[in-house]
């Protein structure tokens, strides 16, 4: 579903609802992507922030949109499945990610990357009981994240996102609830976090798991709207009373008023604001701050941003340098109306070059911080940032047949023409009544427009839009043209009236429905007319004969919406019973359930192979076509609200949404088979627009005027030129001369200060040699001074040490003798209290034997007591008792007569209640009439005085409004004009900036063919010097070869010569009996050697294969875990040479191998002809042999057992080379000499025999 080629479309995540099989539904239902959005949400807090200089993301619907200021493309962030909403948005200081809290069953934050535009985190809380967050704000690092829930427990919650961990929650309201407004993060400072609201200012810091408040206000609470850190220690904040505060480390430092100028200019109000400056009469609400590097930016009543800037002044905190306005719109009958507009929010560029400011009509602005734009006139402009939007509900749409054109009306009294391929805004016009419905002629020419008192008809001109017709309909709520153009029809309450486009005759009057009528469409051949109503039916028309031909009445259902098919054979409509219907032959073919989901409008290609409908929660659904019983569909987030209007261009590749949420979306649209344009045919639009006879003669009149004037001008300019040219000539003389005599005046100083400077250098030096001999002596004075001064000081210190042992001394003796005092007064104490406390435990005992006396004397009286006080108390009881009787019947009587005086008395106290509050609402009554007849009598005076004012400002105003009609009409001609020229002047610049962009494009394309080649050689370069190591291994081994060869053959020839000389002792056996053990200790240790260096050249050969392998496998992991897709060609050639390389290196062997037999060969040769000669030498030479071989089998034997052990560890491949190479060897040692068969005796019978 994702178009590789259009980078800029995003395609949403689809929902499919009771599918019966993926593959079915993708091949049979139609693919919407969103292509371009109008509008925006302003109830979203935080609505707009830069991602870069180019990108801003703003909310629309429910959709979060990516848009390129330069491109004029968007992309697209969806909101989740079950959103109702979106509430709040933040951007990350490091402009990678985007976190949406959006509102549902639970409060819940959708963090998104901005490059991937994919989901990384959703977040929810059990902690919050609210349904949605209010603000967001990320960290200065962007790892954490706040979020502050709304009504009714305002819970603040501080995440770790990454990781969807709480870090902390705490409660930021006050005790009577009131609503927190916005939350920020320390610039500097990620545990540190301020909280505005209603009578709310708060600093929190994050510390062990706890959002702990500090910095406690001590002043008066204030209705505190909105806040920004302009430092990481201050944080400015604005109120609803016009008041800025700015904090520092929580305390308030100053406070000041926002003051707005006049609108004539008045620059008196643009001095520095400093603490405690009043603010004038109406104070405005400071609704946005936004900080940058050199202030601060804030919104201040109507459609005003007060820039301010940091002054160096202690007590002036801030400086107010410029206002920003919002400019009129000419567009509406009051123009003014834009500049009452208040701004929601406020946003800098990464760069600090551009603000963009948000409204609450869904309108953005922006403007250049630099000084050169904003110092122009007394205050400065925003202008529109991509185009104007609706700001109230979109009751109406239509699409032209003709041009790429879009219509829509809206409750904010405003018709906008939109042309939906290039997404721009051609034309809009406010009006001042409210538009219910639209219609576009097929031309694009003419639009039928039915305002609350009117239904008009309208010319489309070049820059406005005329009335030239009227039709005494009152809130015409449906409207539409015949596909040909020559008809059209309006709904009149519940009749559909049919007129002539040409002549404005009423042809026709359907009635029929008992209901308002709610839709209405033509069939392609204009002849049968579609209606649908409240009243539950779906009536078919002829519209040459205006009988119904059709119907279907459902009254349990209020149908909004209908569609037809291309044929006319077939109706489609939508309603209040969450069904879509297919009528045909007035007949319900199938009734498809929608899943408890209410559709609004339904939708149909003029193809017939696509179908769509829109919920009442603003999704749009692309149904699969035929229907289908239960129903299959794809839904698509779009809106926030129902969606009211559905539309589908001409050409099948557009299909057009519009909401109550004042959003309208282009959706690219294809079918199953993927084909979006109708009949695969290209269609050329009308390129014709409408103007007035007078107004192209008024503008061909001021061009010709403006040519003249041009003429003239050019003429005055050469003629200044040429007069600056001589002027500036003759200044350029005067200045070469002057610099010239400037320059050798300069020249004859700087001589004269040069030979200043060689005697100032030389006297320096004189001076400097003469304090340098002054301070040597100084020093050498000072050195003697200090040593003797030194000796002073040692003789005292050894003074006041021996002082100090006779003190220490003197004051140990005192201390023993202080210690045995005290321990002689001890003792005596000791005795002493002893003494005492004996006479006290006497004291004691004969105390106690007193007590025991008095107790026994006490319990005897208490006895005597009691029984005295029992007498007594039997005596009162009986007395009592007699008198409580007595009472008791006293009581019962007068209770009785008390009961009746009680009745009496309230049946009194009731009436007498009851005629005073007759009185009192008597008395009430009375004053209210007074005060009604009071009121009344003043409302009399003051209307009949305000018709009189009114009657006079009507007059000046009809009067000023003709004079500006007269301006208008001027500065529109101009326009006109002016237009004309920007767009040929465009049409001359398109064929170049399309040569530029393909040429940019062919530019990459060489760069990265470029790069690629480069990539290639590097590792070519590496493979060369690889193999040239290689080579260079080989071509040594060869040399050592090559060597070992020679050294072989000289020792044939030396062992020839010792033989030979050998054979001239035969006749003396001594002698040869020494001259053979020579030859033996000679070359059969020399044999030995060779054979032991054999085996070591053997392991090395093999530990430099072994790690010549490692390397290269090493190397070629390394290179094939890194370029696997895009070096596999060359790694599968690297191997290829490895594996002749190898084979070259195993052909060596061999070589080398049959060398050492050919040497052998040679060896056995000599042997064979001396045996010619003599035959003694045989059993000599015999016996020298077997010994040699022994020997050398049993040393070559050992050598194979160490090396099988490491070769074990190694490839098949190698083993196999290394048991035939121990094969080759012990062929060569047990070979015998060539042409003789008989082996030689051993060495000892030889000896033996000499």
């Amino acid at each position: 579903m994702f178009d590789p080629t259009k980078p800029n479309l995003f395609i949403p995540m689809q929902f499919p609802v009771n599918q019966l099989s993926d593959t079915t539904v993708t091949m049979a239902i139609a693919v919407a992507q969103q292509r371009h959005m109008f509008g925006m949400a302003s109830t979203v807090t935080n609505n707009i922030s830069y991602v870069d200089e180019q990108t801003v993301v703003y909310p629309a619907g429910l959709q979060c949109i990516l848009y390129n200021i330069d491109q004029k493309v968007q992309r697209f962030i969806p909101a989740s499945d079950k959103s109702q909403g979106m509430t709040s948005m933040a951007v990350s200081p490091n402009r990678r990610y985007v976190a949406i809290a959006e509102k549902g069953e639970k409060a819940m934050v959708t963090i998104y990357d901005l490059h991937s535009l994919r989901k990384r985190k959703v977040l929810t809380s059990p902690d919050v009981q609210s349904v949605e967050f209010v603000s967001l704000a990320f960290s200065p690092d962007s790892k954490y994240l706040i979020a502050q829930g709304g009504r009714p427990d305002w819970i603040l919650v501080y995440w770790t996102w990454e990781k969807s961990k709480v870090m902390a929650f705490t409660k930021t309201t006050n005790q009577t609830g009131n609503p927190i407004y916005q939350v920020t993060f320390n610039p500097q400072d990620n545990t540190q976090i301020c909280v505005v609201g209603n009578g709310i200012f708060k600093l929190f810091r994050y510390s062990e798991g706890n959002l702990k408040q500090f910095a406690f206000q001590k002043t008066e609470p204030q209705n505190y709207l909105s806040q920004a850190w302009v430092s990481d220690e201050r944080v400015i904040v604005g109120t609803d009373n016009g008041r800025l505060l700015l904090f520092e480390s929580g305390e308030m430092k100053s406070e000041f008023a926002v003051s707005m100028g006049t609108r004539e200019g008045d620059r008196s109000s643009l001095g520095s604001v400093t603490e405690g400056s009043g603010a004038a009469s109406g104070p405005p609400q400071v609704t946005a701050v936004a900080a940058y590097s050199k202030g601060f930016a804030c919104a201040g009543g109507a459609g005003t941003v007060h820039i301010y800037e940091k002054t160096e002044d202690a007590k002036d905190f801030y400086k107010k340098t410029r206002e920003i306005r919002i400019p009129q719109d000419q567009h509406s009958t009051d123009p003014s109306r834009a500049e009452a507009q208040e701004v929601r929010c406020l946003t800098v560029s990464p760069s600090e070059e551009t603000l963009v400011a948000s409204t609450d009509q869904n309108q953005l602005y922006h403007i250049s911080l630099s000084s050169a734009d904003i110092g122009k006139g007394d205050f400065a402009k925003f202008e529109v940032l991509s185009q104007s939007f609706h700001h109230g509900s979109v009751t109406g749409t239509d699409v032209c047949i003709r041009k790429p054109l879009i219509a829509t009306a809206s409750l904010d009294r405003s018709i906008r023409i939109w042309n939906y391929e290039t997404n721009s805004l051609e034309l809009y016009k406010e009006f001042q009544e409210e538009a219910y419905s639209i219609a576009l002629h097929p031309s694009g020419l003419y639009i039928l427009v039915g305002f609350s008192d009117k239904l008009r008809l309208m010319n489309l001109l070049i820059d406005d839009i005329r009335t030239f017709k009227e039709f005494t309909i009152r809130g015409c709520r449906e409207c539409c043209f015949s596909n040909g153009g020559h008809m059209f029809a309006a709904v009149h309450g519940n009749v559909i009236q049919i007129y002539s486009s040409s002549t404005f005759e009423n042809i026709n009057n359907l009635k029929g429905h008992n209901g308002k009528v709610r839709c209405v469409k033509w069939s392609q051949d204009d002849n049968k007319l579609v209606s649908c109503g409240i009243d539950g039916a779906v009536y078919e028309w002829d519209t040459r004969t205006g009988h119904r031909d059709g119907e279907s009445v459902l009254k349990s259902c209020s149908y909004t919406g209908v569609a037809i098919s291309p044929d006319g054979k077939t109706t489609y409509a939508v309603g209040s019973d969450k069904t879509i219907k297919e009528i045909a032959d007035s007949q319900i073919l199938r009734d498809v359930d929608a899943a408890d989901m209410m559709l609004t409008q339904v939708a149909m290609s003029h193809s017939g192979r696509m179908l769509f409908a829109g919920t009442s929660n603003g999704t749009l659904r692309s149904l699969k076509f035929p229907l289908t019983v239960p129903g299959e569909w794809q839904e698509y987030q779009a809106h926030s609200s129902p969606i009211t209007k559905m539309h589908i261009t001409y050409d099948d590749q557009y299909l057009i949404t519009a909401s109550d949420d004042a959003c309208i979306m282009i959706w690219k649209i294809t079918d199953k088979e993927g084909r979006g344009l109708k009949g695969n045919k290209e269609i050329t639009y009308a390129e014709e627009i409408l103007i007035t006879k007078s107004d192209l003669e008024e503008k061909n009149q001021v061009m010709a005027e403006l040519k003249t004037r041009v003429e003239e001008l050019k003429m005055e300019n050469e003629y200044q030129l040429r007069l600056k040219d001589m002027n500036y000539n003759e200044k350029i003389k005067e200045l070469t001369e002057k610099f010239i005599q400037e320059m050798e005046s300069l020249k004859t100083k700087n001589q004269v200060l040069k030979a200043d400077k060689d005697k100032e250098e030389a006297k320096h030096e004189e001076e400097l040699a003469e304090v340098m001999e002054k301070h040597s002596k100084e020093m050498q004075d000072l050195e003697s001074a200090n040593n003797q001064k030194l000796m002073l000081e040692y003789e005292k210190y050894q003074e006041l040490q021996a002082k100090s042992q006779k003190m220490q001394e003197d004051y140990e003796r005192q201390l023993q003798e202080m210690e045995e005092s005290k321990e002689q007064a001890l003792e005596e104490l000791t005795e002493y209290y002893e003494t005492k406390l004996q006479e006290k435990t006497a004291q004691l005992e004969q105390s106690n034997d007193e007590s025991r006396q008095q107790m026994r004397e006490y319990e005897e009286t208490k006895k005597q007591i009691e029984e005295d006080a029992d007498r007594e108390i039997l005596d009162i009881k009986n007395k009592y008792e007699r008198k409580l009787r007595d009472e008791k019947e006293a009581n019962l009587r007068l209770k009785g007569e008390t009961g009746i005086m009680r009745k009496k008395f309230t049946s009194l106290q009731r009436d007498i209640d009851e005629l005073k509050s007759e009185i009192e609402r008597l008395k009430n009554e009375n004053a209210k009439l007074q005060s009604v007849i009071k009121s009344l009598e003043k409302d009399i005076f003051g209307l009949k005085k305000e018709i009189q004012e009114r009657d006079e400002t009507i007059q000046d105003k009809e009067k000023r409004i003709y004079d500006l009609k007269k301006k208008n009409q001027e500065l529109e001609k101009f326009k006109f004009v002016l237009d004309y020229k920007i767009k040929e002047l465009k049409k001359q610049i398109e064929p170049r900036e399309n040569d530029i962009k393909a040429m940019k494009e062919q530019i990459q394309e060489m760069e990265s063919e470029l790069e690629r080649f480069h990539k290639q050689n590097t590792q070519l370069e590496l493979n060369i010097t690889e193999l040239r190591q290689k080579l260079k291994a080989t071509d040594k081994e060869m040399h050592q070869e090559r060597q070992r060869v020679r050294d072989v053959e000289a020792m044939n020839r030396r062992f020839k010569t010792d033989l030979h000389n050998c054979v001239a002792y035969i006749q003396d056996p001594k002698m040869l009996k020494e001259s053979i053990k020579q030859l033996y200790a000679t070359y059969v240790q020399d044999d030995t050697i060779e054979s032991a260096s054999v085996d070591a050249d053997i392991q090395k050969e093999y530990a430099r294969q072994r790690e010549h392998l490692e390397r290269s496998v090493a190397s070629l992991r390394k290179k094939l875990s890194k370029d696997t897709e895009i070096h596999r060609a060359d790694n599968v050639r690297i191997m290829q040479e490895n594996v002749l390389l190898i084979k070259e290196i195993n052909d060596l062997r061999r070589e080398l191998k049959i060398a050492r037999t050919q040497v052998h060969d040679l060896e056995a040769t000599l042997g064979i002809n001396k045996q010619k000669q003599k035959k003694e030498i045989p059993d000599t030479a015999a016996t020298f042999t077997t010994v040699s071989s022994a020997q050398s089998m049993g040393r070559t034997q050992r050598a194979n057992d160490d090396l099988n052990r490491i070769i074990e560890m190694q490839k098949s491949e190698i083993k196999k080379l290394r048991f035939q190479v121990k094969d080759l060897e012990e062929k060569v040692n047990y070979r015998p000499g060539s042409g003789s068969k008989v082996q030689l005796p051993p060495m000892g019978a030889v000896v033996e025999k000499l």
